[in-house]
């Protein structure tokens, strides 16, 4: 069930004219300044391997491969709600999405400090920046998954359950995710911020992702540590355990070291060649089934 307030604080947001709409889609080649406008767009790199496309509102960069197979994501950085990792959270990884045919789009998302419509909004909004433009950027909305780190990994597996009403990703990944806000395991800081002063087991319960899956959840795959001493893992291995109880395409990969927050560092991270590896073939496998 959507939540009330967030269908009322997005309402707020579309009617003040903070939302970017466009009535159909807009190519840049066919008329420069008026797509800048109109995408409310900082800037659009173009090189060898794809674009580069700064986005204003919502705040996100997009990555568009030379070669699109149509599939893009969305990738919502974690930093525990305070901050926003968009490096080796986000931006590190576009090399390896577009070398797969991926559009791959890091947002900046606003911090939520008590107002969780923030962030989810932001959401939607970056999924309606690509539909908008789904023609320009070879983007097919129907494929277009999310991806998340901790406290991102649990903006994108509530949006995953229906936290915003209709804009459910095609799938989701996550990495080493805030799933639950249920207090015997979830991240404490990562609930306060998402929750603020209206912090109620209500609340509490609408937005851990394990007691929202479905036979509606999209297909996930989540990566993460065993020795993750920040994320509790259990948050992770629930949120498995129900998709699978609701016949949902799930995979869990969980590495024996490489503590919380690793993203691209492969300093940190001693199996990373493995994360690569099997990332990519769960991704090929998407890409043949969606």
């Amino acid at each position: 069930m959507a939540d009330g307030y967030i269908e009322s604080r997005m309402a707020d947001h579309i009617a003040s004219g903070s939302a970017r709409r466009t009535a159909a889609p807009m190519g840049i080649r066919k008329g420069v300044a008026a797509a800048l406008n109109a995408l409310s767009l900082v800037s659009v790199t173009t090189f060898a391997q794809g674009r580069v496309v700064d986005v204003q509102s919502p705040s996100m960069r997009v990555f568009v491969p030379s070669k699109p197979s149509g599939m893009a994501l969305v990738a919502c950085p974690g930093g525990g709600y305070s901050k926003v990792a968009a490096d080796h959270e986000g931006y590190d990884w576009a090399p390896f999405f577009n070398s797969l045919g991926v559009t791959y789009a890091v947002l900046d998302y606003t911090l939520p400090d008590g107002d969780r419509s923030r962030p989810l909004t932001d959401v939607a909004d970056a999924f309606r920046v690509l539909a908008d433009n789904a023609e320009e950027w070879h983007v097919d909305i129907s494929r277009t998954g999310i991806m998340g780190f901790s406290a991102g990994g649990h903006l994108a597996a509530a949006m995953a359950n229906g936290a915003v009403p209709d804009c459910r990703p095609a799938f989701q990944i996550l990495f080493y995710p805030v799933v639950s806000l249920m207090p015997e395991i979830t991240h404490p800081g990562t609930a306060a911020q998402f929750l603020g002063d209206a912090d109620s087991p209500e609340l509490r319960a609408r937005y851990s992702s394990e007691l929202q899956a479905s036979p509606s959840t999209p297909p996930a795959l989540l990566l993460l540590s065993a020795d993750d001493k920040v994320v509790d893992p259990l948050n992770s291995i629930n949120y498995f355990l129900a998709m699978r109880r609701h016949g949902v395409d799930a995979s869990l990969h969980i590495y024996p070291s490489g503590g919380h927050g690793w993203g691209y560092r492969r300093d940190q991270m001693a199996s990373h060649n493995a994360v690569m590896v099997e990332l990519a073939a769960w991704i090929r496998k998407r890409q043949e089934k969606l």
